[in-house]
């Protein structure tokens, strides 16, 4: 008896371990559920396969061999080792199955997605997420290679986007506004303020071509790109970084409410014009067309149904 160049099935292994147990073909057989000769065929295609007899047949009741005693050993750690295995790909299968992955531009991630998220929890059960942080088009790049399930962003039709039916869908999940902001005097005024009588353009803190944000405003508030009433000294896709500069007094900017609220409030930044220099924004929600697994489906039905997505007043 040779060796044979032939796959080691899994049911012999545990086929092997059931008679080395009950010393009974017939018994072992009906243990595992299968007809006996089958059964005896396992346990000769097993052997065939380790080289040597595993089983003493002429023994009642019949016992591992010497060779088998050894093999006994590994097999069940074999088996015991595979079906642990088993279960832990079950469970990361299941995890997997659960997990999120989520792009968001700068502000969206830290403005909006922790209390949009909040409301989705209320009605799906979630999973692990991963969250990237990042410029639009990159978030968009992360889209079009399936690296993301979802892109949240905001959006308006001048925003130029790839991300085009019939490959990708996107649902309204919330509102803001781009509020023109500045740093208030010792008087609580703005420093910079719009509708002033300034002799010099107002510096402003603008936003790079290739941002969305900044695709918004040249679309929707040309008015803020006047040369003789307005003077770029700083230029960012980076709202927060935009802030920042506000903050310090630099010039105005035109910041997303869910952003500046806070500042607001606190008086720390202060309205630099009218509400008819507000620019009203959508935030959606996108996602590839093809089938995600069921969990990011149910945070799919819950946006696109309008049941996840705060408001900014």
């Amino acid at each position: 008896m040779g060796p044979v160049n032939r796959p080691l099935d899994l049911e012999w292994l545990e086929d092997f371990l059931a008679l080395a147990e009950s010393g009974n073909f017939s018994r072992a057989a009906q243990a595992r559920a299968i007809a006996q000769p089958a059964f005896s065929r396992h346990i000769r295609a097993l052997e065939e396969w380790a080289g040597v007899e595993l089983i003493d047949r002429a023994r009642h009741p019949a016992a591992p061999t010497p060779a088998g005693e050894v093999f006994v050993v590994t097999a069940r750690d074999v088996v015991l080792r595979l079906l642990q295995a088993r279960t832990r790909a079950h469970e990361a299968h299941e995890q997997a199955s659960r997990s999120l992955q989520f792009a968001a531009t700068h502000v969206l991630s830290l403005a909006f997605f922790p209390r949009w998220l909040q409301q989705v929890e209320q009605q799906v059960q979630l999973g692990p997420i991963h969250m990237v942080s990042d410029s639009y088009q990159a978030c968009e790049e992360l889209m079009l290679q399936r690296r993301v399930q979802f892109l949240l962003c905001y959006g308006h039709a001048a925003v130029k986007t790839r991300l085009l039916p019939p490959e990708f869908e996107f649902a309204c999940v919330g509102e803001d506004r781009l509020v023109p902001v500045s740093a208030p005097d010792a008087d609580g005024q703005p420093q910079h303020q719009i509708d002033g009588d300034a002799h010099e353009p107002l510096p402003v803190l603008a936003y790079s071509e290739a941002s969305g944000l900044g695709q918004i405003m040249r679309d929707r508030m040309p008015g803020a790109f006047d040369a003789q009433r307005f003077k770029p000294v700083m230029t960012s896709h980076h709202a927060v970084l935009l802030k920042t500069m506000v903050l310090e007094g630099r010039g105005v900017a035109w910041l997303p409410h869910s952003l500046v609220s806070a500042e607001m409030a606190d008086k720390r930044l202060t309205s630099a014009a009218g509400p008819e220099w507000s620019v009203p924004l959508e935030v959606r929600l996108f996602r590839a067309t093809d089938a995600l697994a069921p969990t990011a489906e149910a945070v799919w039905t819950q946006a696109a149904a309008g049941r996840a997505g705060p408001k900014n007043p």
